[in-house]
């Protein structure tokens, strides 16, 4: 059986720290624990217009996180919070190759910014800041280091997630201010925090379509060693 390829998306950064010119990034772990789980990572540059050509080289697909948000006219909110800071073109690619995976039914992994962005593909709401939504919310953006758990999730029975991690409750790590909102038809919510806020989604439509809030490649858990093992078990089918 050949190794499947795994997509990864970077990060963008303007001109500044790392390079005096526009830079990508990607922390080493994404890439580790593909490689651990048996698959090939392959980074992947911004290129809206070759979308089709990674597609056809790509088994599966990591749409990571970073410090930025969706524009909120992507689901149809008329009003921006103070707070949120996009990356254009990032996400005009990431939104192009996660709807282009799905349509070719191939595997796909949303991590934090990632599974927002898989909650809108698939037709949900965002919540824009937490704080300003969610009453008496937990600290989504942790005080602690992201290697340490932030706080437990219950996920739901019958699940995909559930089926793969095999318990109703599992420590995550969390760094996110924004959340998913409102759901669609298609959209199952598979995790939820203690404060209510939605932790997982998963599309039954698809071979492999799951999304998570926290960070499943710092492997905290068994449960997130297991989450990436199935997605690359999956992306090799």
């Amino acid at each position: 059986m050949s190794i499947p390829v795994i997509g990864i998306t970077l990060d963008s950064e303007d001109p500044g720290g790392y390079s005096n010119m526009p830079w990508y990034a990607l922390r080493q772990n994404y890439a580790d624990v593909v490689v651990a789980g048996g698959g090939l990572p392959l980074a992947l540059p911004h290129e809206p217009d070759h979308v089709e050509d990674y597609v056809k080289k790509l088994d599966g697909l990591v749409v990571t996180g970073g410090a930025f948000d969706v524009d909120p006219s992507m689901f149809g909110a008329t009003t921006r919070h103070d707070t949120v800071v996009t990356k254009d073109r990032r996400t005009l690619f990431e939104k192009n190759i996660t709807e282009a995976m799905l349509a070719a039914n191939k595997p796909v992994l949303g991590i934090c910014g990632g599974q927002q962005l898989l909650h809108v593909i698939l037709g949900g709401t965002l919540i824009q800041h937490i704080p300003d939504e969610v009453d008496n919310p937990l600290a989504h953006e942790q005080p602690n280091p992201r290697t340490e758990a932030g706080h437990t999730v219950k996920v739901t029975p019958g699940t995909l997630l559930h089926r793969i991690v095999g318990t109703d409750i599992l420590a995550v790590n969390s760094a996110h201010h924004q959340a998913a909102k409102d759901i669609s038809e298609n959209i199952i919510v598979n995790a939820l925090a203690e404060d209510g806020v939605i932790e997982g989604i998963e599309d039954s439509r698809y071979r492999f379509c799951l999304g998570v809030q926290w960070h499943p490649e710092y492997l905290i858990s068994n449960g997130d060693r297991q989450i990436i093992d199935a997605f690359v078990n999956a992306s090799a089918a």
